[in-house]
């Protein structure tokens, strides 16, 4: 098709510019609900608990949301998702009104509510979208969506943090969370453009019972060695390297940046794998590769460990911004090998195994990363997460020759090993 091409695909620049949209409100709340929170416990270990809170249902529904994905049509499925998070929203917001006679305690207990139906809504939100991009972009331009995708999550995880850090500075919590509630709501709007092709599009799954069919997808990726070997190491690499949920311990304690400095930290990831991502999406992967899979991830792990010892912001925000960029590679290489390796009749039940590694390493990582800063202290944490990362990386190279051995070309079925 050529360069950008599938950007002329109707459906896909909906669901595209929908995704941007949803993840600039879905960014801005958390920026904005780290905040209060902390504001409120001046504790990190509640930044970590919030976390876990996001984990335990995205983690627990994906094992039922591939099945009904695959046995449903994909974009009703994502038309709930969207609605459910506009309904969300308001109860963000209305954790805020001062009109309501609430304790603190109240707020951060409906604020964790409100983490709680995010984390759930996201374990069906994953897999309805990842199988209406297979249907909707052909085999062969598959990397070259898979780096639209991550663009758009990371431009708008740009604009989300930053907004949301913005607004809340100069108007505080009452004004700002109902911003996250107009960018969701204009997401759902655009559902409605939907072709009907996309509408009624169902996977060709064979309608198993539902345990046959966990049994089927579990079974799958076992066999698939690397595919399975890309998750696991995501999985433990983001899960101790990663370092959002500190954010606004680091802002407040070290750079003392308040919530403006917290948002711009909070984007600064995002704005290295942008960069990256729409190098990509412009000039596709020709050859999706393994061992640059694990380069990438070194990568991530050195840029946590240069960021612990910043003791200024522009160099704390270059480092977050690196490890962005080598996340932003990362995401690609790992969204191709599970787009090309997965068949249609499992993109939903695999979809969902992979959030289930996914979420472990971001949302339990996030829990981690509260926990050791409050053992260890906020600079020891950070420094342990990035030298496990790079340990992990290591590891993974040793006990997986497949992975490290394989080359993938997206317009040919299998890998080269």
């Amino acid at each position: 098709m050529g360069r950008a091409q599938v950007l002329k695909i109707p459906d896909f620049r909906l669901l595209i510019l929908g995704r941007i949209l949803t993840v600039i409100s879905l960014q801005a709340q958390a920026v904005m609900v780290g905040w209060h929170v902390y504001e409120l416990s001046k504790d990190p270990l509640m930044l970590g608990l919030m976390g876990l809170v996001e984990a335990v249902p995205a983690i627990g529904f994906a094992f039922i949301s591939g099945h009904v994905v695959d046995n449903r049509r994909p974009a009703q499925v994502y038309t709930i998702c969207v609605a459910t998070l506009v309904l969300n929203a308001i109860l963000i917001w209305m954790s805020a009104w001062q009109a309501l006679p609430l304790g603190a305690s109240s707020r951060i207990g409906i604020l964790f509510c409100s983490v709680f139906i995010s984390g759930m809504v996201r374990s069906f939100s994953s897999p309805s979208v990842f199988s209406m991009i297979s249907h909707i972009v052909p085999r062969v331009n598959q990397a070259e969506a898979a780096a639209w995708n991550s663009s758009a999550f990371q431009i708008a995880a740009i604009f989300g943090p930053a907004l949301g850090g913005l607004i809340y500075g100069y108007f505080g919590a009452q004004i700002a969370f109902g911003v996250p509630f107009v960018f969701m709501l204009a997401s759902f709007t655009l559902i409605l453009f939907f072709s009907d092709e996309i509408r009624q599009m169902m996977s060709p799954s064979k309608r198993e019972p539902f345990f046959a069919s966990l049994r089927a997808a579990i079974k799958f990726v076992g066999h698939e060695k690397v595919l399975l070997s890309s998750m696991l190491l995501d999985m433990f690499s983001v899960l101790f390297g990663g370092a959002v949920a500190v954010l606004p311990v680091f802002a407040d304690q070290i750079l003392h940046s308040g919530s403006l400095g917290l948002g711009f930290l909070r984007a600064a990831p995002s704005v290295g794998s942008a960069i990256v991502g729409i190098g990509l999406a412009i000039r596709p992967m020709r050859i999706i590769s393994g061992k640059m899979l694990m380069y990438m991830v070194a990568g991530f792990g050195l840029s946590i460990l240069g960021f612990s010892v910043s003791r200024n912001f522009a160099l704390a925000f270059m480092f977050l911004m690196a490890s962005g960029g080598f996340d932003g590679v990362s995401m690609v290489i790992r969204g191709t090998i599970l787009q090309l390796l997965t068949p249609n009749s499992m993109r939903g039940r695999i979809s969902s195994l992979s959030l289930i590694f996914i979420t472990s390493s971001n949302e339990i990582g996030a829990f981690e990363s509260g926990l050791t800063a409050r053992l260890m202290g906020l600079i020891p944490s950070l420094i342990f997460g990035g030298t496990m990362t790079m340990l992990i990386v290591s590891g993974t190279a040793w006990f997986s020759p497949a992975l490290r051995r394989t080359r993938i070309k997206p317009d040919e079925a299998l890998p080269q090993i």
